[in-house]
C-alpha cells in the first residue's frame, strides 16, 4: 500500500502539471496510477491515509469460535491422533458422528499455532506413475513383492512376502521366510487362492491378474508354473523401472513407517512374523486408506463401503444445516469409486483406443 505522504506528494505533482496545461491522463500515467485513483486520493477526508488500514472489519460469519479451535488442537494432540493427518482424522470423526472442520481448517488452525509439522516418521510425499491393468471388484489384480525386514545382527535379514488387491487395498496374503525363493512364493499363492476362493471365478472365466517386479522370485519357473496352473495371468513391471509397482512399494512405506516399527531388527523368524501379523490386522481393518477414500480395505474389500460412505455424508449434511453459512460451496461428495487403475497414463489410453475402435 502507497503511504500517506506519497498519496500527498503524487496529487501535488499532477496537479501543478495539470495547471501547467497537461493533460490529466498523461500526468497520472506519468505515476503509473489512473485517474480514477488520482480523484478517490484528491477527495480523501482522511488526509489522504488509506481507509483499509484503519476501517473496522466485521468478523466472518462462519469463523470458528475459540472453543472450537482449542477442540481442534485437544483432538489433534491426543494419543490417538498424535501420529494421524487431518485427512485421516475427520474422517475417523465423522465415523463416529462426530464433526468440528474440514481438514482444511483442521491445517489452518494447527499451522496457527504452529504445530503444522510432519505427524510421523514419514517424509514428504511425492507422486509416482502408476503401472497397467483396472479392476472393478476385489480379486481382480493382485500385486506382490517383497521387502526386507532387519534381522538380530547387522547383514541378517528376514523376507517378507505381501500380496495385495489393487480395488480395495486390502493385504489377502503375507508370511515371513528366512530367504527369498520362488518356492515360497508358490506355496504362499496356493494359500491365497484357497482363502481368497479365487477358483470360483476361473470357473467363471474370470481370471486374476498378479502384477509384480522381475525379481527372481517373481518370475521363477515354480511360481510361473503355479499361476499357470492356477488360471492366473502373471503381470511384470517394465524392466529397469522401479515404480511400476508402486502400490506394493507404498504399502511397504507404510509398514516401516507405522511408530512402532523395528528398525533395530528383529530378534527372531517368530518375532518378525508376529509383528508383521498385527500390522496386517491393523491395515485391513482399522487403518483409514487415502487412496480408497478414507474407508478400511476390509469393507471395501467386503463391499461395505458404499454404506460407510453414505453415512459418513449423512454426518456431513447433518453438520452443514447446523452451521449453513460455513458450507458455501457444498458438502464433501464422499464419492465411491467404481474402478481402480495401476496406471493413470494407461487409463487414458486405453479409453482412448476403446474410442477408436
Amino acid at each position: 500500500m502507497i503511504n500517506a505522504s506519497d498519496r500527498r506528494q503524487a496529487v501535488e505533482l499532477i496537479k501543478e502539471a495539470v495547471d501547467s496545461g497537461a493533460a490529466l491522463y498523461k500526468a497520472c500515467a506519468e505515476l503509473g496510477i489512473s485517474k480514477r485513483t488520482y480523484n478517490h486520493w484528491k477527495n480523501t477526508d482522511s488526509d489522504y491515509i488509506d481507509k483499509r488500514t484503519i476501517c473496522a472489519r466485521p468478523e466472518p460469519a462462519n469463523k470458528l469460535t475459540k472453543e472450537e479451535r482449542q477442540e481442534i488442537l485437544d483432538i489433534c494432540n491426543t494419543e490417538e491422533f498424535a501420529s494421524k493427518t487431518p485427512s485421516e482424522i475427520v474422517p475417523m470423526l465423522a465415523d463416529r458422528g462426530g464433526y468440528i472442520a474440514s481438514e482444511s481448517t483442521f491445517y489452518k488452525v494447527l499451522k496457527e499455532a504452529k504445530q503444522l509439522t510432519h505427524r510421523g516418521r514419514e517424509q514428504r510425499k511425492h507422486k509416482r506413475p502408476i503401472s497397467t491393468h483396472k479392476a472393478t471388484r476385489a480379486n481382480q489384480v493382485w500385486m506382490w513383492d517383497i521387502t526386507y525386514l532387519n534381522g538380530p545382527i547387522k547383514g541378517m535379514h528376514y523376507y517378507l512376502y505381501m500380496f495385495s488387491d489393487l480395488y480395495s487395498r486390502k493385504i489377502v496374503g503375507w508370511k515371513v521366510w528366512e530367504s527369498e525363493d520362488a518356492k515360497h512364493a508358490s506355496e504362499l499363492v496356493k494359500r491365497i487362492y484357497r482363502d481368497e476362493k479365487i477358483y470360483i471365478r476361473n470357473m467363471q472365466k474370470e481370471p486374476l491378474v498378479l502384477h509384480s517386479d522381475n525379481g527372481s522370485p517373481m518370475k521363477g519357473t515354480t511360481m510361473l508354473e503355479t499361476l499357470y496352473a492356477l488360471g492366473i495371468t502373471p503381470s511384470k513391471s517394465r524392466l529397469r523401472v522401479s515404480n511400476d509397482n508402486p502400490y506394493a512399494e507404498s504399502l511397504f512405506k507404510t509398514l516401516k513407517y507405522v511408530p512402532n516399527f523395528q528398525p533395530q531388527g528383529f530378534a527372531t523368524l517368530t518375532e518378525a512374523r508376529l509383528w508383521v501379523k498385527r500390522f496386517v490386522e491393523w491395515y485391513n481393518n482399522e487403518h483409514r486408506h487415502s487412496g480408497i477414500n478414507y474407508v478400511t480395505p476390509s469393507q471395501r474389500h467386503m463391499g461395505l463401503d458404499q454404506e460407510v460412505l453414505r453415512k459418513r455424508k449423512e454426518v456431513y449434511e447433518k453438520a452443514k444445516e447446523r452451521h449453513p453459512e460455513r458450507w458455501a460451496k457444498g458438502t464433501r461428495a464422499w464419492s465411491f469409486s467404481e474402478e481402480e487403475w495401476l496406471n493413470p497414463r494407461q487409463e487414458a489410453e486405453t479409453k482412448k483406443e476403446a474410442k477408436g475402435s
